[in-house]
Order: C-alpha cells, then structure tokens, then sequence
C-alpha cells in the first residue's frame, strides 16, 4: 500500500509539475510577445545610422561644424585652430557633390580675434551668410560676432562686419519669411549673469535687437531656432546654472514673447529640424553617463527630450549641422573619439 501511496504521489507531483511548466511557457511567451512588440515599436521610431565617415582633419583641431545644401552641391563649414581655444581660429568652408570627396574652398582668418562657431546660411537672394564671432581673451568685452557675405558660392568672401552687440553672441541665423533671426546670449564669464536677446535683420549685414530681454532665467548659452508650419517657433537652448538641463522656448509672430519648459536633458551645440510627418529630431551634445554626440526626439507639449541614436563620437564633440535631403538626415558633427579632434559626416534615415 505504501508503495501505491507513493507512486500516487510521484504521478500527483509530476501532473502539477507538468501544468506548472505549461504555464510558465504560455507566461513566457506572453512576455516574449509583448517584448517583441515594444521593440518593434522601438525600432520603428529609431532611426537607423546608414554611414558615418571621416571628412576633415588637416588642422590639430577641428571643430564646431554647419552645414548646408544649395544648388547641387554640399558645404560644410566650421572651425580649425590648434587647440580648442586658441588665438589662430580660423573658419574654413569646404564642399562636396556627393559627401564623400571634400575640397575646400576658403579659410577666413582674423589678425587678432580667434574665429568661433562658423554657421552657413543662405539669404533670400541666393548668397551665402557665414555668421560666427571672435575671440580676444584679453579684452573686457571678449566676443563680438561677426558675419561674412559670399555672393559667388563660397569661393571669395568680403571683409566681414561685426554685428549686434558688443558681448552678446549672435550664434545661429535661420531665415522666415525673408527675414534672419538669432537669439545672442551674453558672454559674461559669470554665467549666472547671462541673458538673452533676440535679434534680426533683412540682410545678414546689420542686425537690431527684436527683443532686449527674451523672458527666460539666466545662464542661457547656444540655440536653435525651428519655424513651424503654423507660422509658430521653438527655440532649443542651453542652459548652465540650476539643473543646467535645456530649455525649450515656443513663441507666435511676431516673436517678442516667449513660454519656457524645463527639458529632462543637459544638452550643448543644439540643432533640430522638423521631419515631413511633424516629428522633431535633435542633434546635441549629451553629458550623462559620458559625453557623445546623439539625435533625440522632441516633444514639445511634454518638454522631453528621447535619445534614440548616438553617433560615432566621444569626448569633445558636438555641435551638428542638419539637412533633410530626400528622405535622410545629413549631420555634420566634430569628434575626438578617435586620435584627434576632426570634422565627420553622418547620414541618417529617420
């Protein structure tokens, strides 16, 4: 009897066993479902790096990049010096049929200001508008930026203008309707004291202040400007003191008044543009866990920022040029991830 007992209870044992594992599989597999329907999800929001390849490395250090695409043709532009600060700054403009092969065709040098943060541009009247600023470390007032014209595609420049305002940075010009704007923050060491102008201009020769005080906290740095199909505008911006995450502005004609959210991120060198199906991609620079280049998703009504692809990039790097050319996302960026500090171009279906 003891044996039957005992067998009755092996067979009992191995019938619960047997549904315990039929159902630990149907849990399984429930989970794997729904795992491969998150990714799937995922990946059909992730953009896909198709290439990333070296362009530039001729000077000790190359950096602070834009880029553009007109009549055919690819121009990059950005800075070359011999350290990342440095009195020899100089900004050189190079292009390309195709992104692979690059020539350059000039370098703007300064007698005693190091050039900084070349940004490219085209004017309603087909010439090209190079802004960025110079540098006089030993000057009260240390910056003042400047802007070039080239009216035969970048193969002779004129002398160049300073424009704005003494100490403020004008750093990235976009165009709406005809007319240049730029947010110009001010260069006070103390960046706790820096505030933020709007300007604009219908040349990119001379400059005014639209607002003198854009209202958003101090310690404001480099933006982004995008203009919306509904005539609307985001500005992306950095941010330095308190959380020193970002902060996205929204504004409607004629700009003079802004709303402010804080995002989720710490980001530098911003840029975005706005993909045909409304989606809005960032290229910034990302400080935690370690610093790189990445593209972020951008929701504007929740002010978050969602990483979603990091470039080949490493240590000092950053600040993006971004075209949307049929249906993939050229950027240029700077990296040091490799044996020095040099220009690259990467190409992203979004």
């Amino acid at each position: 009897m003891s044996g039957m007992i005992g067998k009755r209870y092996v067979d009992g044992q191995w019938c619960i066993l047997r549904m315990y594992n039929r159902m630990k599989l149907a849990v399984c597999l429930l989970c794997f479902l729904a795992s491969a329907a998150i990714a799937s999800a995922d990946n059909d929001s992730a953009p896909q790096l198709l290439e990333a390849r070296r362009i530039w490395d001729k000077a000790p250090h190359n950096a602070f990049t834009d880029l553009v695409r007109h009549n055919g043709r690819w121009y990059c532009v950005f800075r070359e010096g011999s350290k990342h600060v440095s009195p020899d700054g100089s900004l050189r403009v190079i292009t390309s049929a195709d992104g692979v092969q690059w020539t350059s065709l000039a370098l703007i040098s300064h007698p005693t200001d190091d050039l900084r943060d070349a940004k490219i541009s085209v004017t309603p009247d087909g010439r090209f508008l190079l802004n960025g600023a110079g540098m006089r470390a030993d000057k009260t007032i240390r910056y003042h930026s400047m802007s070039w014209l080239s009216a035969d595609k970048g193969l002779t420049w004129d002398n160049g203008r300073r424009i704005g305002d003494p100490g403020f940075w004008l750093w990235r010009t976009q165009w709406h309707d005809g007319t240049a704007y730029t947010m110009g923050y001010e260069t006070y060491r103390d960046r706790s004291r820096r505030t933020l102008r709007l300007y604009s201009s219908s040349d990119g020769a001379s400059f005014s202040s639209l607002v003198s005080k854009v209202n958003v906290p101090n310690g404001v740095g480099e933006d982004r400007i995008l203009f919306l199909e509904d005539g609307s505008a985001l500005c992306l911006l950095r941010h330095e003191t308190g959380s020193k995450n970002g902060l996205l502005g929204k504004s409607k004609p004629p700009f003079k008044e802004w709303t402010w959210k804080e995002l989720n991120l710490r980001i530098g060198g911003p840029n975005m543009i706005q993909l045909p199906d409304g989606r809005i991609l960032a290229a910034t620079r990302l400080y935690a866990p370690r610093t790189r280049t990445s593209l972020s998703w951008i929701d504007p009504e929740a002010g978050t920022m969602t990483e979603c692809l990091k470039l080949p990039s490493g240590g000092d790097t950053s600040y993006a040029g971004m075209v949307l050319q049929e249906g993939v996302v050229w950027i240029s960026y700077y990296s040091s991830h490799e044996e020095k500090t040099c220009i690259y171009l990467a190409k992203v279906k979004p």
